[in-house]
């Protein structure tokens, strides 16, 4: 128990060791995977989500004075600040080089026999939804909210999270796949142990920090890809021309930057957004880099300067939130929250929780959102969210839903 990082020989050597109860991250810049649990950082459900840093800070050093030689924190932070954050200091910690697109990892098959799967709302429900938060747009309580719905699927047999964590970084080396252990629960009426995964494959950095180098890459406009080359093209151009697109990205874009425009010198923002991909989705992309003025300030102080951004959220936030409880029938939980790590020198990074599901046994709960603003169709928010999911049906093999 005493904190060893070590480097793996190949690159998907932490995926093969990978087990259910572990952290695994993929990023552009390197692999993670932490085994064991060293300290669990909180226990309630209720935590008080401003002194969350310190909080962790605290731990780190405590881990430090036990004996840890090298400790970091690694976990979830939800979207509701009335849930309560997964945060572990691991036992041990491996790192692995990036994964490229042109890697080739073992072929692994994922067959999800499911027996019922419901849209949460369903269709004519998340039109409404769509339509009652345009007219709090169009009464200027809002500039923009984001609109969810989950999908759950109850399968034949329990779900292979292995299998399906390496799909999806087979198929989204270039972004952020994820896998966080969450809190083990046990049945009221049985014995039986619930043994919960957080896991996705995401294209959205919230924020990094290596020494003073901060990054954040706000995404937001989006577009389904197709298989058409020339249609493909033609979605991309589109997106880059769309002016409700540009406007719903404008947003994201002004409210990163000035929630570090106080923690950053040298801020660079670029004039115009570019375009990234994923596998099924194109985006409106802002790459951000600025120079720490605090170096006490820690990747973790960061990333909850900026959590929720409207990209997830909306903006003004605090309108947002509350219009996304009143309308969306469920508890987002993790997702729209910020998986992620920081270690003891405050380095680490944090990403925003989307195109991903929570499992539980033989039940899948998937998520998707899209941005509302004025000039939104509720057909196209819905179609636009459907997409969406195809990132993590594919990964579970359930191409044809």
């Amino acid at each position: 128990m005493n904190g060893v990082i070590t480097m793996a020989e190949e690159k998907d050597q932490l995926l093969n060791d990978y087990e259910e109860e572990d952290f695994y991250l993929s990023s552009p810049r390197r692999t993670m995977l932490a085994k064991g649990v060293f300290k669990e950082l909180f226990h309630e459900r209720n935590v008080d989500h401003s002194n969350l840093s310190d909080h962790v800070k605290k731990a780190l050093e405590d881990a430090k004075e036990e004996g840890m030689l090298k400790p970091v924190a690694v976990g979830a932070i939800p979207f509701d600040p009335k849930n309560a954050p997964q945060l572990i200091i691991p036992e041990k910690i491996l790192f692995a080089e990036p994964l490229q697109e042109n890697d080739k990892l073992q072929d692994c098959k994922v067959s999800v026999r499911t027996y019922e799967c419901q849209f949460i709302p369903e269709r004519e429900e998340y039109m409404e939804g769509v339509n009652k938060g345009l007219t709090y747009i169009k009464d200027g309580e809002l500039e923009k909210f984001v609109l969810a719905k989950a999908l759950r699927c109850q399968t034949m047999e329990p779900i292979d999270n292995k299998q399906i964590l390496r799909n999806l970084v087979q198929h989204n080396a270039g972004g952020y796949t994820f896998a966080v252990n969450l809190l083990n629960r046990q049945s009221v009426d049985s014995d039986q142990i619930h043994k919960r995964t957080f896991i996705g494959a995401s294209p959205e950095l919230l924020v990094s920090r290596s020494g003073t180098t901060v990054l954040a890459n706000p995404l937001a406009g989006s577009r389904p890809r197709s298989e058409d080359p020339v249609e493909d093209k033609r979605r991309a151009e589109e997106l880059l021309a769309s002016e409700k697109d540009l406007h719903e990205h404008a947003v994201v874009v002004e409210a990163v930057a000035e929630g570090l425009k106080g923690l950053c010198k040298n801020l660079m923002v670029p004039d115009k957004p570019s375009l990234v991909k994923t596998e099924t989705m194109w985006h409106l992309s802002t790459e951000m880099k600025g120079e720490l003025v605090d170096s006490q300030l820690t990747s973790l102080d960061l990333a909850l300067a900026l959590h929720p951004t409207p990209a997830v959220c909306g903006f003004p936030t605090k309108r947002a939130y509350e219009v996304i409880n009143e309308i969306e029938p469920f508890d987002r939980n993790y997702f729209t929250g910020i998986v992620g790590w920081c270690d003891e020198s405050g380095d680490g990074e944090w990403i925003v929780a989307i195109r991903c599901a929570e499992i539980e046994n033989s039940t899948v709960s998937l998520y998707a959102g899209a941005g509302i603003v004025e000039g939104s169709k509720p057909e196209e928010e819905w179609n636009e969210t459907s997409a969406k999911l195809r990132t993590m049906l594919n990964a579970m093999g359930l191409n044809d839903l």
